[in-house]
């Protein structure tokens, strides 16, 4: 077996809870608010390496708390000072779908971890993303799949080397993306991190693909009474969930994305990270009577979604598509079931709660679409925007797999996302 379907099949072993990730300590990059030594709870402790009580009882978001302060125990000082650090719109923002590393994210890389750190890294995102068939937790380890499988075939020699900060806007061109891949203006998706990691550190902390090159942060004191953030991603992936007093407050942004789009392993099992988020689209427009897709039909061509990294808050002032109310009862329902998927991404109850919503807000939302509507060509492109949901599904050229499409996906609330901790007016 070679060096790099070693490596791949190392990664999956990790993810599917079978064998471990190499270990060793990646230095993260700046450009992130360090919590200092005026911030209160777990950012304070964690500098004095300070013990992390766990109550194996707990439900909710107690036990999301619990699995954090477990994860926090594993780690020493330093690696807690990494972890925990302040909820700031700094640092909150500062999320990528480009293959970046620790330059455009803050947090712990996963290739630094031990094997018993993973596992209780891996048991925060179950506790708080579900472990249930078709929940946040198992698309979370489908994407990771997904990534592995593209850093082998890039480095079979399959495809070009990982982009290192392309942010072209060149709908024709096969290059990550064509939206910003930092919080900071000024910044590229290369910048260099502060630091030099050691040598032989998986994927180093400047980017590539792989899942040893994903980044957990708390961002505030892990509490069921105060407010912080769950901020974990890497390549294609943007996970951030606010929690305030106890209860979820926003489960948004949420970046999803794949390449390659499907693949099947040398077990025979084949996987499709997105299958039904492109499913319960497919089914959504193809409902649409000619004349019903006319009225859909945006005038704007799309090369990527328009709410990626770096561009909170700015939702459009005018919607434009087809009104759901035009909509048969029946239609009615695919618009809630296109938009499922992506709210699924965080606990059931809170996942109830926002579809509920959504849900009354129906006759006010709108379905979009440019391109063609089977969402297997460059700039097919499907949106659900309503008085608070905003969910996009964009097809980009294939990078590494050329000639194939690849999936940029994105869910947004007009009020709700980072918890609506901040202002982007």
């Amino acid at each position: 077996m070679s060096k790099e379907r070693t490596s791949q099949a190392r990664r999956r072993r990790t993810w599917r809870g079978i064998a471990g990730v190499a270990a060793g300590v990646v230095l993260v990059g700046g450009g992130f608010v360090a919590a200092n030594a005026a911030t209160t709870g777990n950012a304070q402790k964690a500098a004095a390496g300070a013990h992390f009580p766990v109550d194996r009882k707990a439900t909710g978001v107690a036990a999301v708390v619990s699995a954090a302060n477990a994860f926090l125990n594993t780690l020493d000082s330093d690696q807690q000072a990494e972890t925990v650090l302040d909820f700031t719109k700094e640092n909150a923002t500062a999320w990528s779908n480009l293959p970046c590393g620790g330059s455009c994210r803050p947090g712990i890389q996963t290739g630094s971890l031990s094997d018993a750190q993973l596992a209780a890294l891996k048991n925060v995102l179950k506790v708080a993303l579900g472990t249930d068939k078709d929940t946040g937790y198992e698309h979370v380890l489908e994407t990771l799949l997904a990534d592995d499988q593209l850093a082998a075939a890039e480095g079979s020699g399959s495809g070009p080397s990982a982009p290192s900060g392309s942010t072209s806007s060149d709908a024709s061109a096969s290059a990550e993306p064509s939206v910003s891949a930092s919080a900071d203006p000024s910044a590229t998706a290369g910048d260099a991190p502060t630091g030099t990691p050691p040598s032989g550190a998986p994927g180093g902390a400047g980017g590539g693909y792989g899942s040893d090159i994903y980044f957990l942060a708390f961002l505030g004191t892990p509490s069921a009474h105060g407010t912080w953030q769950l901020h974990f991603g890497g390549h294609h992936l943007a996970v951030n969930i606010t929690y305030k007093d106890g209860k979820v407050s926003g489960a948004s942004p949420y970046f999803t994305g794949v390449e390659p789009t499907s693949w099947t392993d040398e077990d025979g099992t084949t996987h499709e990270p997105l299958k039904r988020f492109r499913d319960g689209m497919l089914a959504l427009t193809g409902s649409l009577s000619t004349e019903q897709l006319a009225t859909a039909k945006l005038s704007q061509s799309f090369s990527d979604v328009l709410l990626g990294p770096g561009e909170d808050g700015q939702f459009p002032e005018t919607k434009g598509g087809i009104k759901v109310s035009e909509l048969s009862p029946k239609q009615q329902k695919l618009v809630l079931a296109a938009i499922h998927p992506w709210i699924a991404n965080v606990d059931d109850a809170t996942a109830d709660k926002l579809m509920k919503t959504y849900a009354r807000e129906l006759n006010e939302t709108y379905v979009g679409y440019s391109g063609g509507t089977g969402l297997d060509t460059q700039g097919d492109y499907v949106r659900i925007d309503g008085p608070h949901v905003w969910i996009e599904f964009v097809c980009q050229n294939g990078f590494v797999y050329q000639g194939k499409v690849h999936y940029h996906t994105v869910y947004r609330d007009r009020t709700r996302d980072y918890g609506s901790e901040f202002s982007f007016s």
